[in-house]
């Protein structure tokens, strides 16, 4: 039995600032959750996060379905989420556990002994369709139209994450693509913490996190945001700071002044949700929603 190729790099989307449509594209839905490249070798299954972390065990309910495949042999490319009373996919519950994960695959790169990375996402989306059947853990993605106007239009009435459009010519490559793009019905992304502040009235622990992104290899500055937190998750988030304190800002420019500012190694990368970007590139009303592992902090770029 042939081998699947084993730790490929994910293709990733661009962002883009407004909904579109063109020929020949579908529009996925964007799910909120964590990328996630699985092998099937016969038996054998492996989840491994975008950084090529295995998570097989964090999710064995999804290592179980996907082993269920009548493939011998798979790769397969998707997001595991955790979805809503409403059927829509929130990170805060995947971060939480709160509730079943299941996994959405979007797309099919290896089957029966063949790789189909260099056949249109068109063949690849068959092959996928014909493999996975919807079942309780594993799902096909949901497409929404093939009208990207449309799309948008039904992502926001339902509330979800965003749009995915793909062009149906288009080959799997292991970096980011304008092939496949991405609008986002508001706004949300990582941010590495830099710091934090101390507590103030009944808070313990800390205050605010310090966020940043990188700009042309420096980190910038990106606001504060000091809430999303109930008392386990600051509690958890400071015993995680304990062996990052460092005595000098990780930031290019200058933050705060004061006494009550921790700096810490640039180390921890959190999602956070805001209603946009002020003109000075700051967040306006930031919400912590959880910790991501699956990314490290040079890789969060600023979007906006």
């Amino acid at each position: 039995m042939r081998k699947t190729p084993f730790r490929i790099k994910p293709m990733l989307a661009t962002l883009v600032d407004a909904p579109f449509t063109r020929p020949e594209w579908v529009f996925e839905e964007k799910y909120d959750g964590v990328r996630m490249l699985t092998y099937k070798e016969g038996p054998q299954v492996s989840l491994l996060s975008r950084n090529a972390i295995d998570r097989t065990q964090r999710y064995p309910q999804v290592a179980e379905a996907v082993r269920k495949l009548k493939a011998d042999t798979l790769l397969l490319d998707g997001e595991i989420v955790i979805f809503d009373s409403k059927g829509v996919s929130r990170f805060q519950l995947l971060q939480r556990g709160d509730g079943d994960a299941e996994y959405a695959v979007f797309d099919c790169l290896y089957c029966n002994g063949k790789d189909l990375r260099r056949e249109p996402l068109a063949a690849r989306r068959r092959t996928l369709t014909s493999v996975v059947k919807p079942g309780r853990y594993v799902r096909v993605s949901a497409l929404l139209s093939s009208d990207g106007l449309e799309a948008f239009r039904v992502a926001g009435k339902r509330g979800l994450e965003g749009v995915i459009g793909k062009n149906l010519h288009s080959l799997y490559e292991s970096r980011r693509s304008e092939e496949w793009l991405k609008v986002k019905t508001h706004q949300q992304q990582e941010f590495v913490i830099g710091g934090f502040t101390e507590p103030k009235g009944s808070r313990e622990d800390f205050g605010a996190l310090l966020l940043g992104a990188y700009v042309e290899g420096s980190l910038h500055f990106a606001g504060k945001v000091g809430t999303g937190f109930d008392d386990q998750t600051l509690r958890d988030l400071r015993r995680e700071f304990q062996p990052l304190i460092r005595s000098r800002s990780p930031f290019g420019e200058e933050v705060t002044k004061g006494r009550d500012v921790t700096y810490l190694k640039p180390m921890l990368v959190a999602q956070i949700s805001f209603t946009e970007w002020t003109s000075d590139h700051k967040l306006r009303h930031p919400v912590y929603l959880g910790l991501r592992d699956d990314k490290s902090a040079k890789e969060v770029r600023r979007e906006g």
